[in-house]
């Protein structure tokens, strides 16, 4: 429509100047002899520049001095041009001509001059980001003030299990100087029923309960294959540390063996919907409870005569969180707005390990962990980071030059680009959508249907081989944009699919942006003045209020990661699917 609009004027610019041509050819005032625009004159700089003048030196009838941007950003188009309408100008052609070459050289300078909107707000946005950027901060390490250093299993009091993978074990923890807390009365209310209704309902209570108590949570790796020496343990289980804070790398044996080694892995810097490994450290592996029963084959012979672990492993030291995004879901799904709000702030996880150059490559239910504000909404981060890939030689594209190369965790929700790829010299594998696909299909799970790709309800898709008009419908109170959305992120064809940047905008702007969603035309700057004011209202929210409710959090991260080109993306995919009859 822009583009439509820019020509439109620029022919009835052209049209004015084709009279003045054809009825006054050469009058004294006009193009004539004496005032005739010299080489410098027309599109380009080239020759301005040459004589130390530029395009708005006013000298000749040059064109405006936009048009030495578009020159500079379409050099060869522009150079052509600009001889071609020097000639006709100067009478080498009928006015018919010269006029149409002026009409398309007006209409290219509207184009660029809302090129320059578009940088105008751009920058905007870089300026909202940076500022958010340093607001959006996390909440401090919790054993940070401590006077001990946490890097010792001695020094914590581990509980009961909390559960366990096929690589680790998790138990609740504390330190021993650490008063248990108080359950608060807003916590038997955190899934809105009374806990005394249902069973369910009162082993919530009980896991928020025990996560109060226990504010830490130990993941005891096994280790079967990567010796007894801290530095291979380190080494060969590299990527469970890639969300490990600074801190957590501090310790005596993590400071100096990746001091030493170039490590080929990356870290990942914070963010509030992903993991943060708070401390990391080996130590000898011990009997903890339930370890007979639950894991003995991989425990150490000393242990378990049969077992088949070496006698030293790795411990991450973490947040304790009560519940994972599973149970929580088997309790009550959430209504059609929160389940969009849980469903945005995956995308926001998944953009910011796109944007680091990591694939989590293992996505589900169970990897995603769920804690609740004082109201009640929960706050979703992503954890197990086992099975990610985050190479710096390689960044999101994997080398697949045969069927031994690891694709990652979880075959029931890889991408299809994934699951269909076949290895060859020279084959790549593209991670960047593949986890935004996989938040499509853990959708369904937090609409309240079963997952399509896990075959329950006697329905199986693999992603191998299904097709779009396959999927399952979400149900009518779903709005229409989120429908739409899911259907987009479960594209097969990723080229098609958007990414988890662009999908997260449109979630933003379908829970917050009608206003600007309703104007008919999205103008940069209104779209500009609609972020200074959401800008506004998060950071007087987030100063006011004690304890940012999950909006102003998910607003906040929003302003953080803003994009204006992005952005103009999402909106444009919600104005066509809902221009779509």
């Amino acid at each position: 429509m822009a583009l439509r609009q820019a020509l439109g004027r620029g022919l009835q610019l052209g049209r004015a100047l084709l009279l003045r041509f054809s009825t006054k050819p050469g009058p004294p005032g006009g193009l004539g002899r004496t005032e005739r625009p010299g080489p410098g004159w027309g599109l380009g700089a080239r020759g301005a520049a040459a004589r130390g003048t530029g395009p708005g030196s006013g000298q000749g009838l040059g064109l405006p001095s936009r048009y030495h941007f578009f020159r500079e950003s379409v050099a060869g188009l522009a150079a052509r041009l600009q001889r071609q309408l020097v000639l006709r100008a100067r009478g080498a052609g009928a006015p018919c001509g010269r006029a149409v070459f002026l009409a398309f050289g007006l209409g290219l300078g509207l184009i660029e001059e809302k090129q320059a909107e578009g940088q105008r707000a751009a920058s905007a946005c870089r300026d909202i980001q940076e500022i958010f950027t340093q607001k959006n901060k996390l909440i401090p390490d919790p054993l940070a003030s401590r006077r001990w250093q946490g890097f010792r299993l001695e020094e914590y009091l581990i509980g009961q299990s909390i559960g366990k993978g096929c690589s680790a074990a998790v138990y609740e923890a504390m330190m021993p100087t650490l008063a248990p807390k108080q359950e608060s009365p807003k916590d038997e209310l955190l899934l809105g029923q009374d806990p005394a209704v249902t069973p369910q309902a009162e082993s919530k209570q009980n896991a928020q309960h025990t996560a109060t108590a226990f504010p830490l949570a130990i993941k005891m790796m096994w280790n079967i294959s990567a010796g007894s020496s801290s530095e291979a343990i380190f080494s060969t289980m590299s990527q469970e540390l890639v969300p490990a804070s600074r801190v957590a790398l501090s310790g005596e044996y993590g400071a100096g063996i990746f001091r030493r080694q170039e490590r080929g892995s990356k870290q990942l810097t914070p963010h509030p919907n992903i993991i943060r490994v708070l401390r990391a450290f080996t130590s000898s592996v011990p009997l903890l409870p339930g370890a007979l029963v639950d894991y003995p084959d991989v425990l150490p012979p000393k242990l378990y005569p049969s077992g088949l672990g070496h006698g030293r492993t790795l411990f991450l030291v973490m947040k304790n969180y009560p519940w994972t995004l599973r149970q929580y879901l088997q309790v009550r799904p959430p209504s059609p707005r929160l389940a969009a709000m849980m469903i945005l702030q995956l995308l926001e996880g998944v953009d910011h390990l796109v944007q680091q150059g990591i694939a989590h490559r293992d996505l589900k239910s169970d990897n995603i962990l769920v804690e609740f504000d004082s109201a009640g909404c929960p706050w979703l981060v992503i954890t197990d980071f086992g099975c990610c890939l985050a190479d710096e030689s390689i960044g999101l594209q994997l080398p697949f030059t045969s069927w031994y190369v690891d694709r990652g965790g979880n075959s029931c929700l890889m991408a299809p680009e994934v699951s269909t790829a076949s290895p060859g010299p020279g084959v790549v594998i593209d991670y960047s959508k593949a986890d935004a696909w996989a938040v499509g299909a853990i959708a369904y799970e937090i609409f309240g249907l079963p997952n399509p790709f896990y075959g329950q309800g006697g329905t199986q898709l693999e992603s191998r081989s299904y097709q779009e008009a396959e999927l399952p419908a979400l149900p009518e109170t779903v709005p229409l944009d989120v429908r739409q959305l899911v259907k987009a992120l479960l594209q097969r064809d990723a080229s098609k699919r958007p990414s988890a940047r662009v999908a997260a905008n449109v979630l933003h702007l379908n829970l917050w942006g009608e206003s600007i969603l309703a104007l008919k035309s999205l103008k940069p700057d209104k779209m500009i003045g609609w972020l200074l004011h959401q800008s506004a209202a998060t950071l007087l929210t987030d100063r006011l209020i004690e304890g940012s409710s999950i909006e102003t959090k998910m607003k906040m991260c929003f302003l953080a990661s803003l994009e204006y080109e992005a952005l103009c993306q999402a909106a444009f995919l919600l104005c066509s699917w809902r221009a779509a009859p």
